[in-house]
């Protein structure tokens, strides 16, 4: 039996409108979003999606996440066997430094092929599930707080209860008006996280923190810029308040630094730092040695690279705080898929169809392309 090959290879530059404007902490967000699809064919006529979302201040811009797919990975893919993925993955690295969002896109659309030929869900390629729905964390980001507490208003009626809060962007005054807010019309009946996106200045940042305890968050999540993971160390220590590291987590090597150095209680993990599903189960593998839980992060992704997270968190059961999964529900105002990832009583479900378990609309992929590469 001939073994199937990837026979073609297009990539479209899409850019998508969003609902409102995000205040992060680093790089705010307004207007539009920008990222790549992949789509690979197999020679046997499979065709599998993937999707790159770069962020220019978190890891890389789209714009040479296309180039280095178009450029510079394609050669590479073009011919190979569509069931070797971890020997193309090796190849790709070899080839090519960085660019983790350009590699898991290709991954993500190889493991589309694969399952959807065998049948299986990307989670059973990854070892088969051990949860069916993940909680929805929503990020209260908007620059009108008025505005984002309207949403929470008709969101928790519906069994959203997870809200984590953009700190940092205002004035620490703000911030905690606004966490007394939450928590004086909703009291313990929703599940608060604070996330300051590397915002805070070492000198001074745990006086802040402390302050920001006092309404019982769940986490706080890269409260210092990366570079500084003793600093992390020591507020991890400092503070009652469990710290979640993202940004000075990319990597296993990463991992491995921040378990060293107990610089962290928990890990935010997400497949455009990691490269990869397979990465990204790698690194919670060491989480999981030291007890760490992790949480399902995204940068800017759309319908495709969710449904790859949400088949990556399904089944990894060390990622089991729940996940941020919702820009196609609630900030785009259009995705490319015939039918958004489920969404219900506050829980993505996770999709169950062969492969990442989506329909992709061609019509909609262009409509919002605005560069095309095919051959």
């Amino acid at each position: 039996m001939t073994e199937a090959t990837v026979e073609r290879l297009r990539l479209f530059l899409i850019e998508s409108p969003i609902k409102m404007a995000r205040l992060q902490g680093v790089g705010n967000v307004k207007g539009t979003v920008k990222r790549v699809l992949i789509e690979l064919t197999s020679s046997d006529g499979v065709v599998g999606w993937g999707e790159a979302a770069p962020w220019e201040v978190f890891t890389g811009t789209p714009e040479a996440a296309f180039a280095a797919l178009d450029i510079y990975l394609r050669p590479i893919v073009l011919g190979k066997p569509v069931r070797r993925i971890r020997a193309l993955m090796a190849e790709l690295d070899r080839a090519l430094v960085g660019h983790a969002e350009a590699k898991v896109a290709i991954e993500m659309a190889l493991l589309d092929i694969v399952g959807k030929s065998s049948g299986l869900s990307v989670a059973d390629l990854l070892g088969g599930r051990v949860r069916d729905t993940i909680p929805l964390s929503f990020s209260i980001a908007d620059p009108d707080f008025a505005a984002d507490l309207e949403r929470m208003r008709r969101m928790v009626p519906d069994g959203n209860v997870i809200y984590k809060v953009k700190t940092g962007v205002k004035p620490h005054r703000e911030d905690l008006d606004h966490l007394e807010a939450i928590r004086k019309e909703f009291g313990d009946t929703v599940d608060l996280r604070v996330d300051y996106n590397q915002a805070l200045a070492p000198f001074g940042a745990i006086k802040i923190l402390r302050d920001v305890e006092e309404f019982a968050p769940t986490f706080i999540e890269q409260p210092v810029p990366r570079k500084f993971l003793d600093v992390m160390a020591q507020l991890t220590a400092a503070l009652e308040t469990p710290v979640l590291a993202d940004e000075s987590c990319f990597d296993r090597r990463d991992m491995m630094e921040v378990v060293r150095r107990e610089a962290a209680d928990a890990v935010s993990i997400k497949l455009m730092k990691a490269g990869g599903l397979f990465e990204a189960q790698a690194i919670m593998a060491i989480a999981d040695i030291a007890g760490l839980p992790g949480y399902g992060g995204t940068l800017w992704e759309g319908g495709i690279g969710l449904a790859a997270g949400t088949q990556l968190i399904a089944a990894t059961p060390g990622i089991s705080l729940g996940c941020e999964f919702y820009m196609p529900h609630h900030v785009l105002t259009e995705d490319v898929l015939e039918e958004r990832v489920a969404n219900r009583g506050g829980h993505v479900v996770v999709p169950d169809g062969p492969g990442l378990g989506i329909r992709v609309s061609e019509t909609s992929v262009r409509a919002n392309a605005r560069v095309l590469a095919e051959a």
